[in-house]
């Protein structure tokens, strides 16, 4: 597998001379600050002492080098201080590191960093500069922050699943991917805003908020039309055919968007009289007959096998793809030209999607041992 090359280019990145100070753990944060890393900007990672981020001890699997795979995945280009923030000479260390940070980024529970005089009010009075990034759970009360949690109680476990079987969760955690990113764009903005102004700010992000507008159409079905959404499966509340559909040795799936896709697709499979049917001629009536539609469509699909299918609907630009599972989808990556893998220091990490034309995203560091730069960074707080 082909793995981007970890050396360190001479263009300057994004984000060169920008600090941060991440009090954050688990997912959503340490991605956050990983995407700030990966853009040029210093990631102080402050954890504590003899456990660390929470992640450490999730697994199996591990890496060759004993390594939970899933701290390994989220917390690249960042120095790590292990600090006991109860201890007051370690809280005077981090007070030090976060109050020469440009950005001071956490995920505790409410109160947790005021009490250690570690929160934005706190901190932006003598530095008023600062940009802040608070992660919370569900809003802004005590409900403990868990991906899993928010799935359920935000509504998108209810969409997801068959439409006969029980709510499921989404195969990773994806409301803290997605809330890591809104936090990631949250902070960039705040910067942009810092330098044209002066001022900092805080910046706020929730799961339950991130799950809500991430509903995206499901939520506006509601919003706009009253229709609140149940289980699907595989297939999409207003497009059709846009599912899984079953070829002689199995499923695959098709994503025809308009009309004119939907003709072209029949003509494929032989079934042209499909596209003319009144009852399928409008991505609406396809909608609404979808049974007998997908009946039709998959007693024309059982003639040959699926690879053969999407070998002869991608030659007319209808888009399918196979189920592909994770081996395999990074193995597509690199037949479409990607290199999907950045590999540091001989820690292999999935690489940063952003592509940049002048400040590429760099992976200068693996993801740290536990309190691995304690003494540098120490001594930069004492400089």
């Amino acid at each position: 597998m082909t793995a981007y090359s970890a050396a360190v280019t001479e263009t300057p990145s994004a984000l060169d001379g920008i600090r941060v100070a991440d009090f954050s753990r688990v997912l959503a944060g340490p991605l956050a600050t990983m995407i700030l890393g990966d853009l040029g900007a210093d990631v102080v990672k402050i954890e504590r002492p003899g456990a660390g981020d929470d992640t450490r001890g999730w697994g199996p699997p591990w890496s060759p080098s004993g390594d939970a795979s899933y701290y390994l995945s989220v917390n690249r280009n960042k120095r790590s201080v292990a600090l006991d923030l109860k201890d007051p000479g370690d809280l005077a260390v981090a007070r030090a590191i976060a109050m020469r940070s440009d950005v001071v980024i956490e995920n505790f529970r409410p109160g947790v960093m005021a009490r250690a005089g570690l929160d934005h009010e706190t901190l932006s009075a003598e530095r008023p500069e600062l940009v802040s990034c608070r992660i919370a759970g569900i809003g802004r009360g005590d409900v403990a922050g868990y991906d899993f949690l928010a799935q359920a109680m935000g509504g998108l476990m209810s969409i997801t699943g068959d439409a006969d079987g029980e709510p499921r969760k989404i195969g990773v955690a994806l409301v803290d991917v997605m809330t890591g990113l809104h936090a990631a764009i949250g902070i960039l903005a705040a910067l942009r805003h810092r330098d044209r102004t002066g001022e900092g700010q805080l910046v706020e992000v929730d799961l339950l908020s991130t799950t809500l507008f991430a509903l995206a159409n499901q939520a506006s079905n509601w919003l706009t039309a009253g229709v609140v959404a149940g289980r699907m499966g595989n297939r999409h509340p207003s497009i059709a055919p846009y599912e899984t559909l079953r070829a002689a040795d199995g499923p695959f799936v098709v994503a025809v968007g308009n009309d004119e896709q939907f003709a072209t697709f029949c003509d494929v499979l032989g079934v042209p009289e499909l596209a003319a049917d009144e009852r399928f001629t409008t991505n609406a009536a396809r909608v609404t007959d979808r049974e007998p539609l997908v009946e039709a469509l998959e007693g024309a699909l059982a003639a040959a096998a699926s690879a053969e299918w999407i070998e002869r609907l991608s030659a007319r630009g209808i888009p399918c793809g196979m189920v592909n599972q994770v081996d395999q989808a990074f193995a597509l990556a690199e037949a479409v030209g990607l290199d999907p893998v950045a590999s540091v220091s001989g820690v292999d990490t999935v690489a940063n999607p952003l592509q940049f034309s002048r400040t590429p995203a760099t992976y200068r560091m693996p993801p740290p041992r536990l309190g691995e730069h304690d003494a540098e960074v120490r001594a930069e707080t004492e400089s």
